[in-house]
């Protein structure tokens, strides 16, 4: 599954119905449970903001289910849906009246929260596309509920669902669209959105059982989360792990190690970049390498861009910061939730020019620093009194073993991530049974347009090189520019 943009997802001309989430107000209940620790300081930094308001942080994806649109069956399967995941029938905001903004929840129980269906009148792509867009920025605010929205696409070739054209199309399918704000939903929770909702469909239309496992609720996991950190102290290995970071990086996450222009006055989307890096094979041999190197997949990953970082830059380390799961447990394992982790990743470049050994201090970092990534990083924050926000991301995922994961190309399905204002570089490495697709966003410049592609091209000839098992075809270490995220 490509995760991408909704430019790039292709958009058929068709009717847009919306699917809207509403609850009557006697249906709400005070929840006293408090938000995750992430999910608060989400709040906090989207509060009043000129720019989204939290709006370029929501996450999507997009897919295709055979067969006409059974609209009331539809309906059903979304609220069994939102019945099965807590997040999606509770809210957390700030309360302005309160001294501080103090966090109040209201949840409703299931069976609490229907679907409203919006029929549009028939649409060219890119009048939907702008559609689609307007709906996600509508929606996807965390300070509102619901802070997610449901769309499909029943295609036409001509645009009329009416037409003797139309009657004869024999590849009848109709495409689902779903955004959130992050608050509620990670990339791991994208991936499984296409299963569950075309599993639950599919009963309601042929009373075939989804068989979808039991899941728990991230509103209880964010309650533990806060009464297992309350206890952390300056001691902690995380915090010390951060604090270090903190004061080689100048007091702030590591940056990109090549120049990405100067921050702009006034906020300005991204540049996106998607990329497959190998196929399955590729991807396997690549993965074998690792593992005669004593390690895994994403510390071979990140020797990678160490090394293509020490040819462009003479820099004798490669610093990022690389996310980690926090779902500790099979009952979080199909929830929809924020359950991230950060940790901060220092890999020493010098005294060797081979594969094996880079790839062997990378695990060795990824073991040093997984303390950090089971505390929550705005916890750390507190404790330092910095807020960690992260300025160059390497992410990793292996999403092989999602249920149907083998079926994504059939069902066009494709993971969709909201534009992005910030002045930062975020890289995703997804391993899928297609193979290792990379997408990436960076500052929409003329530096950065050439800085960012030229780490991740040569990241990715390094990366083939290893795979087709010769040595790392030697390049002078140059530095050609300084080593410096601005």
């Amino acid at each position: 599954m490509e995760f991408t943009e909704l430019a790039d997802y292709r958009i058929p001309p068709g009717v847009l119905t919306e699917w809207l989430p509403c609850a009557a107000e006697d249906d709400w209940r005070e929840d006293p449970r408090p938000a995750s620790y992430i999910h608060e300081a989400h709040l906090r930094r989207t509060s009043g903001v000129r720019y989204g308001g939290g709006r370029d942080s929501w996450l999507g994806t997009a897919f295709e289910v055979p067969g006409p649109l059974d609209t009331e069956r539809f309906r059903r399967a979304l609220q069994r849906w939102i019945d099965r995941h807590e997040p999606l029938r509770s809210h957390a905001h700030l309360d302005e009246e309160q001294s501080g903004g103090g966090l109040v929840r209201r949840t409703a129980p299931p069976g609490r929260v229907s679907v409203r269906p919006i029929r549009h009148d028939p649409a060219d792509p890119d009048t939907i596309h702008e559609h689609l867009l307007g709906l996600f920025d509508d929606y996807t605010t965390p300070h509102l509920w619901p802070s997610y929205v449901f769309a499909t696409l029943e295609r036409t070739p001509d645009g009329d669902p009416d037409s003797a054209e139309s009657a004869k199309d024999t590849d009848e399918r109709f495409t689902v669209f779903f955004g959130a704000d992050h608050s509620i939903i990670d990339g791991y929770s994208v991936v499984l959105v296409a299963h569950e909702i075309s599993a639950l469909y599919e009963e309601e239309r042929t009373g075939r059982a989804a068989d979808l496992f039991p899941v728990g609720s991230y509103i209880d996991f964010g309650a533990a989360e806060r009464d297992e950190s309350a206890h952390l102290d300056d001691d902690d290995e995380a915090v010390q792990i951060w604090r270090r970071t903190l004061t080689e990086c100048g007091g702030e996450p590591p940056a990109f190690p090549l120049p990405i222009g100067a921050r702009p006055a006034h906020a300005t989307p991204q540049q996106r970049l998607s990329e497959r890096w190998f196929d399955d094979d590729e991807a396997s041999a690549f993965s074998a390498c690792c593992r005669r190197a004593g390690t895994g997949f994403f510390a071979g990953v990140l020797a990678c861009f160490g090394r293509a970082t020490a040819e462009l830059t003479g820099a004798d380390r490669f610093r990022t910061v690389a996310p980690a799961h926090t779902r500790a447990g099979p009952i979080w394992a199909g929830s929809l939730g924020w359950f991230v982790g950060l940790r901060p990743i220092d890999l020493k470049l010098t005294d060797t020019t081979d594969f094996d050994t880079l790839a062997m201090r990378a695990g060795d970092e990824l073991h040093r620093t997984r303390a950090s990534a089971r505390v929550p990083f705005a916890r750390v924050g507190e404790l330092l009194g910095v807020p960690i926000r992260p300025r160059f991301v390497v992410s990793y995922m292996d999403v092989r073993f999602v249920p149907m994961a083998a079926q994504w190309p059939e069902w066009n399905a494709q993971a969709l991530r909201s534009r992005s204002f910030t002045h930062d570089v975020y890289v995703w490495i997804n391993r899928t049974p297609e193979g290792v697709n990379m997408s990436a966003r960076f500052p929409d410049n003329t530096v950065a347009d050439k800085n960012v592609p030229s780490l991740l091209t040569r990241t990715r000839e390094l990366m083939h090189e290893v795979a087709v098992g010769g040595p790392w075809i030697a390049r002078p270490e140059t530095a050609a520019v300084p080593p410096t995220g601005e």
